[in-house]
């Protein structure tokens, strides 16, 4: 398909016409996880087995998460924005916990689920110390009356509720734990309480659901430096604030450690107190004996509780569908209703049958390989030493075209272990993955793409990506793991890379892992792949997001390992430089700062120049955070426009380049890959919901633009070589573009179809001025306007950011909307259909879920925006720019291969495209980049592009 052709179909799609993103799962509540069964083959050769999912399951086979319920509720409750139901009740921490056991059950798998909660009143730990917890704040109404709900939800759900009376939740937790451990089974607890670290063994680990982490015993030892056995005796020499568990005085977590290492536990640390060499801290144990023993007391947990567990009731075997859907009707939970309906089906045994083999030589690779057909699909996984797709060892690749059936070539294994030719193995594979008429589909396939580049393999027929699919079908999600996705929707856990080989500082590398254990792991994923494709292609049709797929983000992969593989070169002498003066600057700002607070103290430190700016200097506090007055840079900016002194400025000035040396100016040169002598960032199309692209080691869109700095260390970035040049290519203002587009606007697309200066346009129309009187203050006022307003800036924002009374931003902001009522009249409309479909869509389709968008027709200030709101519009503007230079960057790349240039395309910083070109090439380049960029899309305004040529890319602004 031409370029003229693929924008005609394309900017077809209507942003009203797309359904709320809803993503069904094939496994749910009702559906226990795979266990193994005991029939198992495993051999050098290859691997073959079957895994039986059972309806009922012995304890010693069993995975149990136990929700610490408290801890989970309060995290949601001030993490998220507020919800309301239909009847305005509050309902935002019901749903976030209810969603959250949902995506635990479909991404782990486990076999039984238990929500704990601690009772009401106080418990045996208050009879031992009155004071226990009493630093505690009361539960916030709009929680405590939250709380019946969850519970109702969780019943419907099927989910068993434990609740003890006397005793705490981390106790009963501490007596489920014990019971599963005793038995064999496997237990995950779902909390980030460090009293449960106590609990730890092989068979109990910690889960962290915002993380998506589990912290195990070498986890404590990198942490804490002890043992799980020690954990008790180190929190009754430490003591725990929150609780106010009283500990030691003076004894903190690194003295606590060196003493347990020392004389192995608390009685060894209390009966040699006498024999420590510093004074206070011998005082100080000797003289707080009583209340070590007590702490103690107070935080050891019960794991023997007189309680009778369920656990045939414990086990997941299905939700009561009408109590939950009569619940989430009550509180408005349209789309959990739908996830939770249609992932509830009835437990039946599910087999994952497979035949992993190794590939032994290359005239087997060889045959294998001319099996495969064109209408094969052919999914391609590699195997590699590290994560940095441009400088890591290829160390296999393993390859499915055949549900069930996978293979794996190893080039790099542990001494003793077969390994092939790579050299052979290389020429072998390139015959098939530079055929484009084979099919390709795999997870992260850029990742791959760019590991093959370095062994001269151009992976061609790319067809589907799991990842990227699963990312256009759920854009908010930030996990789109392959493990994730197979627990999700085939319902089977893969062997992960920790179990393969293992984690923290003990962790290896895949080529240092035992062949007969890399042949299961590395097929596997080859084979998930393979049988997730069909799914989520059925997933992607049924949301219309197959053009936006086929056409965009899977030609865009190929424009993204381009990039990668091309990098840019910088100036390293240079940078050295830099960072000499800014070490010579920062010493300096010290100095300054010193003065000005009159002592010195660590700059770094939030709690000292806290002490420093509202205790010592007595300046007002402007916010408060949970551990005292914040000191972030909003307050510092407050403070710095006020008549306050000089020292808020300075220290914002600290921050700046401190962070900027950190960042950058040390940080690239070490990043400069030996053989291209350049940076290789990687460009990820998978992280910002909106469909903007981000970048990542380094992250070079957050070079500051306008300052003097973030302009030095863009001098640092520069061509190939003598007599080459970097040429930049800007959108102008495409966000308002794409608004004045969107809005129709009559006096807004006229501004732009005469080329106006819009901002200096905006100012002349709200202050009723000639374009000529606009003055630089008045343009200032109407750019913030401009890019704030549109994505539901307040008139109180607005008047922080302007300076001006919030009476004088509401006044700008009803002039501004006088002028342009196109403008109000399509975010409300945007709103409005957010409410009615819970999800807004980009100019080619792209669609994100929003929830807790109300409807505009209700509200009695249309003006005032949640969260949600100013998301919903954000995403239409945001996302549509995006697909606009996603378009232009596959154009682009397409006229650069096939028309013979030399230039290159290295970077993608938000609107902005960088090129690399001879001389002799720039009014050529300039030419075609100029016809695509302003054609990516057939707006009713133009789209202008901004073109800059420079020997440094801070040149080229």
């Amino acid at each position: 398909m031409g370029s003229k052709e693929r924008q005609q179909e394309l900017f077809s799609h209507k942003v009203d016409e797309a359904d709320t993103l809803l993503t069904p799962s094939s496994n749910g509540p009702g559906q226990p996880a795979s266990a193994k069964a005991a029939s198992e083959k495993d051999d050098k050769s290859g691997t073959e087995s079957t895994v039986t999912e059972f309806k009922t399951i012995p304890l010693d086979e069993s995975v149990v998460y136990v929700i610490d319920s408290y801890a989970l509720i309060y995290q949601l409750f001030f993490a998220l924005p507020p919800m309301s139901g239909p009847s305005g009740q509050p309902v935002g921490a019901i749903h976030g916990y209810a969603r959250d056991i949902v995506e635990l059950i479909e991404s782990k798998s486990p076999t039984h689920v238990l929500a704990v909660f601690d009772p009401a009143g106080k418990v045996f730990r208050h009879e031992l110390y009155p004071a226990y917890k009493a630093n505690r704040d009361p539960m916030p109404d709009d929680l405590r009356n939250q709380i019946p709900n969850i519970k109702r939800m969780l019943d419907a759900m099927a989910i068993v509720r434990l609740e003890v009376p006397n005793y705490e939740a981390d106790d009963v937790m501490a007596t489920v734990a014990h019971q599963i451990d005793q038995a064999g089974g496997k237990v995950f607890l779902v909390t980030s309480d460090k009293d449960c670290r106590q609990l730890i063994s092989d068979n109990v680990k910690m889960y962290n659901i915002r993380k998506d982490s589990v912290f195990d015993a070498s986890d404590l030892m990198e942490t804490w430096g002890i043992r799980p056995g020690q954990v008790v005796d180190f929190q009754s020499l430490v003591g725990d604030s929150v609780d106010n568990v009283p500990g030691v005085q003076q004894i903190g977590p690194k003295t606590a450690t060196a003493l347990l290492a020392e004389f192995g536990d608390l009685e060894g640390v209390l009966e040699n107190a006498h024999t420590v060499k510093a004074k206070n801290r011998r005082e100080n144990l000797v003289n707080g004996r009583e209340d070590a023993m007590l702490s103690r007391r107070l935080v050891e947990l019960d794991r023997h509780i007189d309680m009778e567990i369920d656990w045939k009731a414990a086990q997941l075997s299905g939700i009561d569908q009408t109590a939950v859907a009569e619940l989430c009707d009550e509180f408005g939970f349209r789309r959990l209703k739908e996830r939770l309906l249609s992932a509830d089906v009835e437990t039946a045994p599910v087999v994952w049958q497979c035949d992993y083999k190794l590939v032994e030589s290359v005239d087997q690779l060889k045959e294998i390989l001319g099996n495969i057909t064109k209408e094969d699909l052919l999914s391609i996984d590699t195997e590699t030493t590290s994560l940095r797709a441009s400088e890591t060892e290829l160390v296999g690749y393993s390859f499915a075209w055949e549900e069930g059936k996978a293979y794996y070539v190893p080039v790099k294994s542990p001494e003793g272990d077969l390994q092939l030719d790579a050299d052979e193995v290389c020429a072998a594979m390139r015959v098939v993955l530079e055929d484009p008429h084979i099919k390709k589909v795999g997870q992260n396939l850029k990742f791959d793409m760019v590991v093959l580049r370095q062994h001269g393999i151009r992976m061609q027929g790319l067809y589907f990506d799991t990842l990227v699919a699963h990312y256009l079908l759920e854009p908010g999600v930030r996990n789109h793991k392959l493990d994730t996705l197979s627990a999700k929707y085939l319902n089977h856990k893969p062997v992960s890379f920790e179990e393969l080989c293992g984690k923290g500082k003990k962790q290896i590398t895949i080529d240092q892992a035992p062949l007969d254990k890399v042949i299961h792991y590395a097929a596997e994923d080859a084979d998930v792949v393979l049988r997730l494709v069909g799914m989520l292609e059925a997933m992607i049709d049924d949301k219309e997001l197959t053009s936006l797929l086929h056409d965009v983000e899977l030609p865009l992969i190929e424009v993204l390992v381009e990039m990668e593989c091309n990098g840019i070169r910088v100036d390293t002498e240079l940078l050295r430089t830099m960072s000499e003066r800014f070490s010579v600057r920062l010493e300096s700002l010290r100095e300054l700062i010193y003065q000005e607070a009159g002592s010195e103290f660590n700059i770094d430190s939030p709690k000292q120049l806290s002490k420093v700016l509202f205790e010592d200097l007595e300046l007002p506090i402007i916010k408060k955070t949970k551990t005292g007055a914040s000191t972030d840079a909003e307050v510092l900016n407050q403070l710095a426009a006020m008549d306050v002194g000089k020292l808020p400025g300075l220290v914002l000035e600290y921050r700046q380049i401190a962070k900027l040396k950190s960042t950058y100016v040390d940080a690239l040169p070490e990043l400069v890959n030996v053989a291209t002598s350049r940076v290789h960032s990687a460009f990820n199309q998978d992280v910002a919901a909106t469909g903007r692209l981000s970048s990542t080691d380094p992250n070079l869109q957050n070079i500051p633009i306008r300052s003097e700095e973030g302009r030095q260390i863009r001098e640092a970035f520069v061509p190939v070589k003598p007599g080459w040049k970097l040429l930049a290519a800007d959108y102008s203002q495409v966000e308002l573009r794409v608004l004045a587009h969107f809005s129709g606007d009559d006096t807004l697309q006229q501004a732009f179809i005469d080329d106006q200066d819009i901002h200096a346009k905006v100012a002349a129309e709200v202050y009723g001025v000639a374009l000529k009187d606009v003055t630089s203050e008045m343009r200032s006022s109407a750019k913030a306007v401009n890019f704030g307003v549109i994505y539901g800036q307040s008139a109180f924002g607005l008047a922080k950011s302007l300076g001006i009374s919030k009476g004088e931003a509401a006044d700008f902001i009803d002039a501004y909307f006088a002028q342009y009522p196109g403008v109000e009249k399509f975010m409300l409309e945007t709103l409005a259909l957010a409410h009615q479909q819970r999800s807004v869509g980009t100019i080619l389709g792209r669609r994100r879920p929003v929830s807790d968008v109300r409807n505009p027709d209700t509200l009695k200030d249309k003006r005032q925006r949640n969260l949600s709101e100013r998301i919903a519009i954000n995403t239409v503007i945001q996302g549509s720019a995006a697909d606009i230079i996603k378009i232009a960057m596959i154009e682009v790349l397409d006229r650069l291969e096939h028309e013979g240039f030399e230039a290159r395309l290295l970077l993608q910083i938000h609107d902005e495209l960088v090129f690399e070109v001879p001389e002799n090439e720039l009014q050529k380049l300039e030419q075609m980049v100029r016809e695509e960029m302003s054609g990516a899309a057939d707006l009713s305004v133009p789209l202008k592009v901004d073109i800059n040529v420079g020997s440094t890319w801070a040149e080229c602004k």
